[in-house]
């Protein structure tokens, strides 16, 4: 009975906003219902968050409120607990800390790090000095002075790097040619580096220099070219050598440190919004071509016909000249055996003449033979 009295002392103390636990001392002790005096110590349960309160016979301590400095003291207490394990690092022989030695080993292995340069067989490095250039070195292992004192670039001079102009492949790069056209082109710039020292120093952005070039020759070549030549293949690695050679130049002049391996037309169209036109344009030209051919060889045919013919007739006067009469007589016999070949008509000189056989008449009847006659039936009174 005493333990559910309690039970509903607590619920009756917490209904009326006091602590079950007693008093915080802001409030005055509760008297008089269970027959003692309140006086200053507070009564009930004690708090077990609170610090102990002694032994039974010593007078217990007024009771207070928990706070973070009592729940961080009593962590701190004992080597273990809710933060767990405290570690100490071990020490040398006399006691002194081994830190010392392990920083001075961070700080030796970083040097050393920033000191020790591999350079493959394919690159090349440049060394800064206090931000100056001082020397370049070749493949192999080298040794520098620890960063910031020196520091070291190194660099592959032989790979092929490649410049692709429009960057996008989307994108239209028109180019006028020197009949007054446009075409669309885009060409890939195929380079390495030469002067590792010039590459580094000389230029301030050398790829995109290496860019503008090629755009700059590449307009220059095209300008010299006509529309078809940029089509066929003849015309293309013409410009792609001369590109080739006027970047190199340039560069050159810019002592760049960069050599051009070579330049490659990808795509030589004309632009999108004339392809229709530019097509018909085609068609057109090869009509006109097939025309010409066929113009020209019905030519060279009347003229090789012409030319037989003088040919023949110079013969012939050649011959009348040394025999006019015979000459003229022969092609009398000729003329006239041609022309009356011909025809149906038989001449026959004056009396005497001894009639020819009509050849012309008999070869005609052989070739058209003589329709029968059917005779007609009798009707007799037979």
């Amino acid at each position: 009975m005493s333990t559910f009295g309690d039970y509903t002392r607590n619920i009756g103390l917490a209904m009326a906003g006091k602590s079950p636990w007693g008093n915080d001392g802001g409030d005055k002790p509760e008297s008089g219902s269970g027959g003692e005096s309140g006086g200053d110590k507070p009564k009930g349960p004690r708090n077990p968050w609170l610090p102990g309160g002694g032994n039974g016979n010593a007078p217990e301590e007024p009771r207070r409120s928990a706070n973070i400095e009592d729940i961080f003291k009593n962590r701190g207490k004992g080597g273990g607990g809710p933060g767990g394990p405290s570690f100490q690092m071990p020490r040398r022989p006399g006691g002194k800390s081994w830190l010392p030695f392990i920083i001075g080993l961070i700080v030796i292995a970083g040097l050393a790090s920033t000191s020790l340069h591999l350079v493959a067989a394919q690159e090349q490095a440049v060394v800064k000095t206090l931000g100056n250039y001082t020397r370049t070195l070749s493949p192999g292992l080298h040794l520098s002075a620890p960063y910031p004192i020196e520091t070291v670039d190194i660099e592959d001079v032989q790979g092929v790097r490649t410049v692709r102009i429009p960057d996008s492949g989307q994108e239209v790069k028109l180019i006028l040619t020197g009949d007054q056209n446009l075409v669309d082109l885009s060409y890939i710039v195929r380079w390495n580096i030469n002067d590792l020292e010039d590459f580094k120093f000389r230029l301030v952005e050398p790829i995109e220099t290496v860019s503008e070039a090629a755009e700059a020759a590449m307009r220059a070549s095209v300008a010299e070219k006509e529309l078809d030549e940029t089509f066929s293949g003849q015309g293309r690695a013409s410009i792609e050598q001369d590109v080739r050679e006027r970047m190199q130049a340039t560069l050159d002049s810019y002592q760049a440190g960069i050599r051009v391996l070579g330049v490659e037309i990808e795509k030589a169209d004309p632009p999108a919004q004339v392809v229709d036109a530019f097509r018909d344009v085609q068609v057109a030209e090869q009509n006109a071509d097939a025309a010409r051919n066929q113009a020209q060889g019905y030519a060279q045919q009347v003229l090789a016909t012409a030319q037989g013919e003088a040919e023949a007739f110079n013969k012939v006067y050649e011959e009348y000249r040394m025999a006019p009469e015979v000459t003229r007589q022969r092609m009398y016999y000729e003329t006239m055996e041609r022309i009356l070949s011909q025809t149906d008509k038989t001449v026959i000189e004056a009396d005497g003449v001894t009639p020819y056989l009509p050849l012309p008449e008999v070869r005609r009847r052989s070739t058209n033979p003589p329709t029968a006659v059917t005779p007609a039936p009798n009707s007799g009174g037979q």
